[in-house]
């Protein structure tokens, strides 16, 4: 039996609320937890203790106490709290706010390339090898980011579309090549242009605190067919490690 008013314990944190708010909704660990079927421990003031950072879990509270949300600042951690209490509708209505909602239409873009997070990591990879063997502070490498698979130059756009369709075998594999750079992302049939991936790869490289510089160094000029170079632009990216 659980008293009505319940003294909490959040990884160090103390809160006071009602039995009731805790079993707001049923399919979460929290009602679980006080449904009567588990043991919980208490601690020496005999408040039930959870053992989980508490910063937020006056957010989780306020929101099961009168749907409050969170301000935009904490809508993230907030959401990894709802996440590990498996509080469902917490988590729908931080779905539908910014941050989460515009990270939702910029996950969907992502998902046109199924490499994304491979060729992030081998970013990291290429950069942290190049850095240690030069003992440096810093590490460049070339990068692609193109999104249309075949050539365009200016003065042929007129012609492309019969090349794209009356190609023969040995024409096709001429365009199927690999730019000379470490990584290279691309093509997608998305609004999102280049920028728009190039955004995406510095804010997720951030989060994972490194400091990237990137720019514009040319185009890969490698000749294909007739009167067609490839044209893919090369960024180089700059990973600075302390």
């Amino acid at each position: 039996q659980f008293p009505e008013v319940v003294p909490l314990n959040v990884g160090g944190m103390f809160f006071t609320t009602r039995l009731s708010t805790l079993r707001r909704y049923e399919d979460t660990m929290l009602a679980a937890m006080f449904s009567g079927r588990h043991y919980i421990p208490t601690d020496a003031e005999g408040r039930y203790f959870i053992d989980r950072d508490g910063t937020y879990f006056g957010d989780i509270l306020n929101f099961l106490r009168s749907g409050d949300l969170p301000p935009r600042e904490r809508v993230r951690s907030v959401y990894k709290e709802a996440q590990y209490y498996s509080i469902g509708p917490l988590l729908d209505n931080l779905e539908d706010i910014q941050p989460l909602k515009g990270e939702k239409v910029r996950q969907a873009f992502l998902g046109l390339m199924p490499y994304y997070k491979d060729h992030l990591e081998r970013i990291i990879e290429i950069a942290k090898l190049r850095a240690m063997q030069r003992k440096a502070r810093f590490a460049k490498l070339k990068v692609c980011v193109f999104k249309e698979e075949m050539p365009i130059t200016p003065y042929e756009c007129p012609h492309f579309n019969s090349l794209r369709f009356e190609r023969s075998e040995s024409e096709t594999k001429l365009f199927e090549h690999h730019c000379e750079v470490d990584v290279s992302f691309g093509p997608w049939e998305a609004v999102a242009d280049v920028y728009d991936l190039l955004h995406c790869i510095v804010t997720d490289l951030s989060a994972r605190g490194i400091t990237v510089d990137h720019q514009c160094i040319g185009v890969c000029d490698k000749h294909l067919i007739n009167h067609y170079y490839c044209k893919r632009p090369i960024y180089e990216f700059k990973i600075t490690w302390w």
